[in-house]
């Protein structure tokens, strides 16, 4: 075992002290010594433990974060390459006026264009800085991708084109005169 200490000597030599007691204070000394560092090493491996899974976790978070900004963009990518590749030539003498969200914008076209927008065989899309007509087939594709790219479908199942003016009365008066789709203002 240990040396005995200083104190410990002094201690057993005026009587106040047994060797049995000293010797049992050395063991738990001993002992104290030997438990605390295990624990002290098990108490920093499991923090360890906990950082290491909160870092995994801090990463996969920021990974997912990252997979689905790549997917938005290529969905947009893709959208825009649909865009370009079935974009119907417009020209014309027409004006075709028509909303983009607060904006009323105008495309010149003519009436062939003009009858198959309100026939719904023709969808209005944002591309870039103006716009582009799109053959339903093409919009539908588009849609899948970049619903936001949408402007004006004619066409669209499902979506009332009655605008309602919010007094139940006056929509069920005004629901008997019909508006023309291809109608001019």
């Amino acid at each position: 075992m240990a040396k005995p200490n200083a104190l410990q000597e002094q201690l057993l030599k005026a009587g106040l002290a047994r060797k049995a007691q000293a010797s049992a204070a050395a063991r738990e000394q001993a002992k104290a010594r030997q438990g605390k560092a295990p624990d002290a090493s098990a108490e920093i491996q499991r923090e360890a433990e906990r950082v290491r899974a909160e870092k995994a976790e801090r990463d996969r978070a920021i990974a997912a974060e990252r997979n689905a900004q790549a997917r938005a963009t290529e969905l947009k990518a893709q959208a825009r390459q649909i865009i370009q590749a079935h974009a119907v030539p417009h020209a014309g003498e027409s004006e075709y006026r028509f909303n983009d969200g607060a904006a009323i914008r105008t495309l010149l076209i003519d009436a062939t264009l003009r009858k198959a927008l309100s026939a719904g065989a023709l969808v209005i899309v944002s591309h870039g800085e103006g716009h582009a007509l799109l053959p339903r087939a093409a919009a539908e594709k588009v849609r899948e991708r970049a619903p936001e790219a949408i402007v004006v479908d004619h066409g669209q199942v499902g979506e009332s084109t009655v605008p309602s003016t919010g007094n139940a009365e006056d929509d069920a008066y005004y629901a008997q005169f019909q508006i023309p789709d291809d109608l001019v203002w």
